[in-house]
């Protein structure tokens, strides 16, 4: 897959209103775990994150907390956001947020340019605006309320009232965008992912396109409209921004140029915005479009959206201060098909925890160490010969690692892992059939001892490089105890059969630990 190119992959910037739940570390881990692969693949990788901190949404928050706007987000940031991506082991190599010096200056940039080549005008507006989502509401997203909300109508997705705003804004001309856009969905049917985000974009711009209000003249937290202060630029025009103005929009071209176009991974409910509104500002700049936007699936509990305000929020410590941030990691990217909806709860977690990391992973790593430092004192055997079963292995290992290179080329992070798996059962089996206690016990099979020890390390070490970008911590410890050269990271995750050991293996203390009570659960 790898071509050395570049490969810039972006999470969407959260919103600074409250703190993280799973539902945003999710995100998170399935960009990172790609931005790493691609990285040990030989890709220039590029990983952004970051914070969307303006709008009406975070004026409320702060004034009903008594502080400013900026003092709000910068506590939040300082205190949850950031602290996130230590917690679950991120790796990206940039945080913008949306008060940054270089993303409001070149917001000015980019607005300005679309005034000056006619793409922006004044008007009136009137209209349903959900403060939760930051959007205009069309009377299709709109749901008659329940409860306290009865009579009423509410968002679809926050299940909370609409407000009316008439306001003179200025708008973006994106009717005009209607047909290039439909061009670029029938030219590259993979620009939006998974399918059914894909069909439903595509129906939706095939009704024709309004044009978009940019602007708000109500509250002033935001970027300032550049040849009129009496505006605020709209958030989300104002957020998506963001993937450029971190690439070096306005203040390095070299940069942009080499780390444009992105690979957008969002949230299926946001994919309109970025599939839809944000190609088109490309276009009226003169950018190229994205290189893609995925649209994965919602985390559910209890058969809802994972909300804060419905209380389904789930911290994501109250898991890894319990399994650790790998199992988080690998349970989030195997569990659930990547595109589709998933259900959490903690019972599967324990017991995909219990049966796949540390019965089937961790215990297989133990057990070939330990049996080398038992029958060889710690120095890896070499195999004279190869037995069919042996043979068998060796194929295995290149059959999965191309299996899982492709699946990450399509995104399909859970098909990626279901490949590497089987070497995990694979070598599971091939020790239970060779029974090296067995061997061990029989002079004249030393030197089949050999070949099956030596292959079952071969085997393991494969699977550590390959399993390296999902859970970094277990397999840097397994690196280390294979006597594995150089990091793990340097080695080519799409020819991690070819790793080499310097000969020797160290104690392995036990990767997945057991668990006796799952904090959170109750």
């Amino acid at each position: 897959m790898s071509d050395g190119s570049s490969f810039y992959i972006t999470t969407p910037i959260f919103y600074v209103n409250d703190v993280p739940h799973i539902g945003h570390a999710y995100t998170e881990v399935a960009a990172d775990v790609l931005a790493r692969w691609h990285r040990q693949a030989g890709d220039d990788t590029w990983f952004l994150t970051g914070t969307d901190e303006h709008g009406q949404k975070i004026l409320r928050t702060a004034t009903a907390n008594g502080v400013t706007p900026k003092e709000w987000a910068d506590r939040l940031v300082e205190t949850a956001w950031q602290p996130l991506l230590a917690t679950i082991d991120i790796s990206n190599d940039d945080f913008i947020r949306t008060t940054d010096k270089r993303h409001e200056v070149n917001v000015q940039l980019f607005l300005q340019r679309l005034f000056d080549a006619g793409y922006i005008y004044t008007g009136d507006y009137e209209g349903s605006y959900c403060v939760g989502c930051e959007e205009y509401k069309q009377p299709g997203d709109l749901v008659d309320g329940t409860g306290q909300y009865e009579g009423q109508q509410v968002c679809a997705i926050h299940s909370k009232p609409v407000e009316l705003l008439q306001e003179r804004n200025y708008f973006f001309r994106m009717s005009d965008f209607t047909q290039p856009l439909l061009d670029l969905y029938e030219k590259n049917p993979l620009f939006i992912q998974p399918e059914s985000v894909r069909n439903e974009i595509v129906a939706f711009v095939g009704r024709g396109l309004t044009d978009l209000s940019i602007s708000r003249q109500s509250f002033d937290w935001g970027i300032k409209v550049p040849w009129d202060d009496s505006h605020v630029v709209y958030v989300w025009f104002d957020a998506l921004l963001n993937y450029i103005t971190a690439a070096g929009y306005g203040a390095d071209d070299a940069q942009f140029e080499r780390l444009w176009p992105a690979t957008h991974i969002v949230g299926k409910d946001i994919a309109r915005f970025h599939a839809v509104i944000w190609p088109a500002m490309l276009m009226a700049a003169g950018l190229e479009v994205p290189k893609q936007v995925f649209g994965h699936g919602w985390l559910l509990v209890g058969g809802e959206k994972m909300s804060k305000s419905k209380l389904t929020g789930i911290a994501p410590n109250q898991i890894t201060d319990t399994f650790g941030s790998d199992a988080f990691r690998y349970y989030f990217m195997s569990a659930i098909n990547f595109g589709q909806d998933g259900s959490f709860s903690w019972e599967d977690l324990s017991a995909r925890y219990q049966s796949e990391l540390a019965n089937g992973f961790g215990n297989l790593a133990s057990r070939v160490v330990a049996m080398v430092l038992r029958y060889f004192d710690g120095a890896i055997p070499d195999a004279a010969t190869l037995a069919p079963a042996d043979e068998t292995v060796l194929a295995l290992e290149r059959r999965v690692t191309s299996e899982a290179d492709e699946a990450i080329g399509r995104l399909a992070i859970h098909e990626a892992l279901a490949s590497i798996w089987q070497l995990v059962d694979g070598l599971n089996g091939y020790i239970t059939e060779q029974e090296p206690w067995a061997l061990a016990k029989n002079p004249e099979q030393r030197e089949r001892l050999q070949a099956v020890l030596s292959t079952a390390v071969h085997g393991v070490g494969t699977l550590a490089v390959l399993l390296s970008p999902v859970i970094p911590e277990a397999t840097t410890k397994l690196w280390q105890a294979l006597g594995g050269v150089g990091e793990i990271t340097a080695v080519p995750v799409t020819r991690a059969f070819e790793w080499q050991s310097a000969g020797r293996v160290e104690p392995l203390e036990p990767l997945f630990p057991r668990v006796e009570t799952i904090d959170g659960a109750a």
